[in-house]
C-alpha cells in the first residue's frame, strides 16, 4: 500500500494525517519537537497554538465562523477538538491551548495508520507522495530545500504573539466583565442582574477602562519603548492582520482607539460613560485562570512590556505568565506555485499545506490541511481530485492562493474573496447570511 510521508506536526499537518489515515493509508509524521525547537515553539505536543487562543467567530456571518461550519459538515478532525476543549469568548471559538495540543496528539499517536516520527527532515524525500506543512517557522535547513524544489526565492514576513497574564492579578476594582454592545443595551434598573452576571463570570472578556490621560501617556511611552533588536527582521514586511502594537502606535495617536483599544460598545460603570480607550483581556485558558491581552502582539523587549503594560489602569501588579514575542513566518508564493488543491503545479509528488502556503490563520490551515488529505488519499485511491465550490471560503482560499497575484500576501478567511451577488444587498449582516447559505448548500453536496 502506498504511503505518505508529512513533514510538520502542526494544524495543517496533523489534519492532513488524519484525514488520509481515516481512508486506511498508512502515514508517516515527522515532528522536530523536541528534538527541535522553533523560535516561538515551547510544547512538545502536536498542534500547538503559538500566537492567539482564539480561532475567531463562530457566526456565519463572519467568514471564518463559516469556515469552521463547512469543515464540521465536511467531517474536520480538528475542528471538533476545538469545539470541545472551548473556553468562554462571546461568539467566538477559543480553546484551552495545551488540551487542544494534547487532544490532537492523542488522536494522531493512537490512530493505527499514522506513524510519528519525533527528527528534523532536512531533505525532502524523493519518489513518494510528500506534504511539506511546516508552517510558518519553517526550519533554515528545509527552507533551501524548498526553494531548491520551487526554483523560486522564499517570500518572508514577521508576525507577533501577544502576552498571556494571571486572571488574579488584574485588578477588579477597575476591571470589569462583559461583551461588546452588552453593557450598553442594559438599563439602570438592571444593575442587580448585570452585578449578578459579574459574580459568576458568565461575560467572555475582561476590560480595563483608560481615560484620555491615561491612554495618551500609555501610547506616548509605547511609541518610544524599546523594542528586541531583530536585524533581518527590521528589513521585512510586517503582516497587517499581525501587526506589533507599538508598530501601530506610530501611526497616530488615535490609531490604538480606533483599532484593539475601541471602546465603542461599552459603559465604564465608575463614570457612566463611554471609556475613551479600551483594552480587552480574553480568557485564554479552560480554568479560567490565564487571559490574553488582546491585539497586543508585540517585539517589545521584556523589561518594556512588564513597564508599559503595567501601565494600563488595573495591571499594575499584573503577573506575566508569558510574554509577547515576535517570530519569522516564512511563505512560499503558491499563486504561482500550487494548483487549487495545494499540489505543487509541477511535481505530482508533492503537496503543501498550512500557513507557509500563504492561508493565514488557524481555521485557514486546517483547512488546507483537510484538502490536502482529501485529495493526497483519493490520488492513492485512483479516485477524481475534489475542488471545493468557488462560492465556499475553503474553496475561495484554494482558489485564492492558486491564482497568479503580482502582489500576493497571506488572506485570512473573509467574504471578499468569494464570488460576490448578482443581486445587490446593502444591509452587510444580510449580505453576508445570504452568502453563507448559498455556501453550504453547496458543501452539503459534496462527497468526501
Amino acid at each position: 500500500m502506498d504511503e505518505v510521508i508529512i513533514i510538520g506536526g502542526g494544524l495543517a499537518g496533523t489534519e492532513a494525517a488524519l484525514q488520509i489515515a481515516k481512508r486506511k493509508i498508512k502515514v508517516k509524521l515527522y515532528e522536530m519537537k523536541p528534538v527541535k525547537f522553533s523560535e516561538a515553539h515551547t510544547n512538545e505536543d502536536l498542534a500547538e497554538i503559538v500566537c492567539s487562543n482564539s480561532f475567531k467567530s463562530n457566526l456565519l456571518t463572519n467568514a471564518c465562523g463559516l469556515l469552521k461550519e463547512e469543515l464540521r459538515i465536511l467531517g474536520s478532525e480538528l475542528i471538533p477538538i476545538a469545539d470541545k476543549v472551548s473556553v468562554p469568548a462571546g461568539q467566538a471559538l477559543a480553546v484551552d491551548r495545551e488540551k487542544f495540543a494534547e487532544e490532537v496528539t492523542k488522536l494522531v499517536e493512537e490512530n493505527e495508520y499514522i506513524e510519528v516520527i519525533r527528527e528534523e527532515i532536512k531533505e525532502i524525500p524523493k519518489d513518494k507522495i510528500v506534504v511539506i506543512a511546516t508552517g510558518p517557522l519553517t526550519s533554515e535547513d528545509l527552507s533551501k530545500e524548498i526553494i531548491k524544489l520551487t526554483g523560486n526565492k522564499g517570500l518572508f514576513f514577521y508576525d507577533a504573539a501577544a502576552p498571556i497574564i494571571e486572571k488574579d492579578s488584574i485588578n477588579m476594582d477597575i476591571a470589569f466583565y462583559g461583551n461588546r454592545y452588552e453593557q450598553e443595551r442594559e438599563k439602570e434598573e438592571d444593575y442587580d442582574i448585570w452585578l449578578k452576571r459579574i459574580e459568576n463570570q458568565e461575560a467572555s472578556y475582561i476590560n480595563l477602562p483608560m481615560n484620555k490621560n491615561e491612554y495618551e501617556t500609555f501610547v506616548n511611552e509605547l511609541v518610544n519603548a524599546e523594542v528586541v533588536t531583530l536585524h533581518d527582521f527590521e528589513k521585512r514586511e510586517i503582516f497587517e492582520g499581525c501587526m506589533p502594537i507599538e508598530i501601530m502606535a506610530k501611526r497616530g495617536i488615535d490609531t490604538l482607539r480606533y483599532g484593539p483599544l475601541k471602546p465603542v460598545g461599552f459603559t465604564d460603570r465608575r463614570t457612566g460613560r463611554r471609556p475613551y480607550a479600551l483594552v480587552q483581556l480574553r480568557q485564554d485558558n479552560k480554568e479560567g485562570n490565564l487571559y490574553n491581552i488582546v491585539g497586543f502582539q508585540t517585539n517589545l523587549k521584556y523589561s518594556e512590556q512588564k513597564r508599559i503594560f503595567s501601565m494600563i489602569p488595573g495591571m499594575e501588579n499584573v503577573s506575566f505568565v508569558k510574554y509577547g514575542v515576535m517570530h519569522r513566518n516564512t511563505y512560499i508564493n503558491s499563486t504561482i506555485l500550487l494548483d487549487n488543491t495545494y499540489k505543487l503545479k509541477d511535481n505530482s509528488y508533492v503537496f503543501f499545506a498550512g500557513q507557509i502556503t500563504g492561508v493565514e490563520g488557524y481555521v485557514e490551515s486546517i483547512s488546507s490541511g483537510f484538502m490536502v488529505g482529501i485529495n493526497v488519499a483519493n490520488r492513492i485511491l485512483r479516485k477524481e481530485k475534489i475542488e471545493m465550490p468557488k462560492e465556499s471560503v475553503i474553496g475561495a482560499l484554494a482558489n485564492y492562493i492558486s491564482t497568479e497575484n503580482a502582489k500576493f500576501q497571506p488572506m485570512n478567511a473573509n467574504f471578499g474573496i468569494l464570488p460576490q451577488l448578482e443581486e445587490k444587498i446593502k444591509d452587510k449582516k444580510l449580505k453576508y447570511s445570504k452568502l453563507a447559505e448559498i455556501s453550504l448548500e453547496k458543501i452539503k453536496k459534496i462527497k468526501v
